[in-house]
């Protein structure tokens, strides 16, 4: 009986540092009924890899962190319908994505359109539908609407700040440099705040004539808490998505009605992409305004697929602008 096949991956042996992150082969399986064997020519890096690698969310080892990829169908398994080999997929929120080739359930792929590159939507697909669900459906951004986004230049600050500015907001960013301000500023942004050496409290009330915003998008977590509840208006959503500093402390929910009746959410997208449908349209509705133009995707850093510890030291040091990939 012959071995079975294998294929070499990234895996998580236990929580921790980037260092417990290792190289080597695991077995890889043949599609059976509605899967479809990819091959990855692109793998997208977010903080969720690195909240699920150190812990923060909770996860068996060993694993295979990533949770988006981009390549081309080598085989289908029974009753897959949608796609063929050599049609070029990728996948979101679908963990297991640090490896060169993988099983994957039909449901859980989309298509990638001409005119957007592997490498695109690898790094745009998880964020830029992070930035499509917050924008579009988490509190709806239009002309007349006035922005807060911390992390501006980060991988879904770029591709947000841009979305929302193409909507008619405005869009105010803070960023840790100014490298990264010129970078946002570029990138939709028609205010840039660094927080390393402005109070960004205080440039949000002059910003809006002591107003505030209608909505801050908040994905850094502990050093931003409680401070941007200041830059909300009476009635003010804050918009809580992620955790790049560490999490936020527990807190009163009677904080809230003390800074103006605020609103608040903690969102995540799978509850936004939960249906066949949701996913589809999320990634139409992305894939659109980049095809258009609207947006352009900046791949910050490359790494090769053996140094993911790299990357993930990296991104956790706030060293990178825009997204990261990984190549296999």
């Amino acid at each position: 009986m012959s071995a079975p096949a294998t294929t070499r991956a990234i895996q998580a042996l236990r929580p921790g540092g980037p260092e417990v992150l290792s190289f080597g082969a695991i077995p890889l399986g043949r599609p059976g009924p509605g899967e479809v064997l990819v091959r990855h020519t692109a793998i997208g890096v977010n903080f969720i890899d690195v909240y699920q690698r150190a812990g923060l969310y909770p996860i068996d080892t060993p694993f295979v962190p990533g949770n988006e990829g981009a390549g081309v169908v080598e085989e289908v398994g029974e009753g897959v319908t949608s796609v063929r080999p050599g049609n070029r997929v990728a996948t979101v929120n679908l963990r297991g994505t640090y490896v060169e080739r993988r099983v994957a359930p039909e449901s859980s792929l989309v298509a990638i359109p001409d005119g957007v590159t592997d490498e695109v939507a690898a790094a745009a697909l998880l964020k830029g539908m992070t930035a499509e669900y917050l924008l579009r459906r988490t509190h709806a951004v239009g002309p007349g609407t006035t922005i807060l986004f911390h992390a501006a230049a980060g991988g879904v600050g770029l591709i947000a700040c841009q979305w929302a500015a193409a909507l008619g907001a405005t869009v105010i960013g803070t960023v840790g440099s100014q490298e990264k301000a010129a970078l946002a500023r570029a990138n939709g942004c028609h205010h840039v705040i660094d927080y390393r050496t402005e109070d960004f409290v205080a440039r949000v009330k002059d910003i809006t004539g002591g107003r505030g915003v209608d909505v801050a998008y908040d994905s850094v977590g502990k050093d931003t808490f409680p401070a941007t509840l200041d830059t909300l208006r009476p009635r003010g959503l804050w918009v809580s998505f992620g955790n790049s500093s560490g999490p936020v402390p527990p807190f009163s929910p009677l904080i809230l009605s003390q800074k103006g009746s605020l609103f608040m959410t903690r969102p995540t997208l799978g509850h936004y992409t939960a249906t066949r449908a949701e996913l589809e349209a999320s990634a139409a509705a992305l894939f659109d305004v980049i095809r258009s133009g609207a947006v352009a995707v900046h791949v910050g850093g490359r790494f090769a697929l053996a140094d993911a510890a790299d990357a993930h030291r990296a991104l956790e040091a706030r060293q990178t602008a825009g997204s990261t990939i990984l190549v296999p």
